[in-house]
């Protein structure tokens, strides 16, 4: 059996992931779910990783659901559809925290939980002939395990118009639902990619990973009061100004040089 995924990580710190079932459209299945979340676990904890890149190797992102694995599903009984939907909750959730920057680079169809992993990917750039769809409810199910991250990117209108259809729909339409950031011609993908990359290993590593957590920490306050997001806010940035890296940066720019990201305290 061929590796379910490849990974290689290059001198500056750009790794790719890169799914690797083709001939069935790098479909989920357990052993899938299993693998990547252990990978991108090891990923977020990998100092000399600085960014990710998660693609499809053939024609295709990721078509969703495995069929054989559906199969194997049907008897399940509630208690055991939990359980295994758990598993792959757990996936989704492992590369949206992921601390390293995670890029999407869509080479083909991501369909069902395929554009669910689109939408925990911190960037996407799709070429111009990849398909998207949540098309569960063709099925006679629903988006529900990515649905959190799915909301959190295309907003609840969007959702609406399409987890009720389960309409498939272009890298444009995608662009302007907010799931996609940048639509590249189909030839030029890589090279694109390629260019973004660098866009996202010039910045402060721990800089990003906070960032990070700013984002969700800031949207999960959205109830609290004005006292409270401004504690946190204020703590952050005042956390920042006296890390290793934040002094670096500051003196960088008052000397005007390039900064030296070093280990953050």
């Amino acid at each position: 059996m061929s590796e379910l995924y490849l990974y290689e990580c290059d001198e500056l710190g750009v790794a790719t992931v890169t799914l690797n079932r083709p001939e069935i459209h790098n479909a989920f299945n357990d052993d899938l779910i299993v693998a990547l979340t252990k990978k991108f676990s090891e990923i977020s904890n990998d100092e000399s990783v600085k960014v990710v890149i998660l693609t499809g190797a053939g024609k295709s992102f990721c078509a969703g659901a495995d069929l054989n694995w559906m199969k194997s599903m049907i008897d399940y009984s509630i208690e055991e559809n939990i359980k295994d939907s758990q598993v792959l909750s757990d996936l989704f959730q492992t590369i949206n925290n992921c601390k390293r920057p995670v890029i999407g680079k869509i080479n083909g169809a991501a369909l069902g939980g395929g554009a669910g992993l689109v939408a925990v990917c911190d960037y996407v750039i799709a070429s111009e002939k990849a398909l998207f769809g949540f098309t569960e409810v063709m099925l006679g199910l629903v988006p529900a395990v990515i649905s959190p991250f799915v909301i959190a990117k295309i907003g609840e209108s969007n959702a609406r118009a399409t987890f009720l259809t389960g309409e498939r729909f272009d890298a444009n339409k995608a662009s302007s639902l907010g799931l996609v950031h940048q639509v590249s011609l189909e030839g030029d993908l890589d090279t694109d990619c390629a260019e973004l990359t660098k866009k996202f290993i010039r910045p402060a590593p721990k800089a990003q990973e906070v960032a990070k957590d700013l984002i969700r920490n800031v949207i999960s306050l959205e109830s609290a009061t004005y006292e409270q997001i401004s504690k946190y806010t204020c703590e952050t940035i005042a956390e920042r100004r006296v890390s290793s890296e934040g002094q670096e940066g500051m003196n960088a720019l008052l000397e005007k040089r390039r900064p030296n990201w070093k280990k953050d305290s």
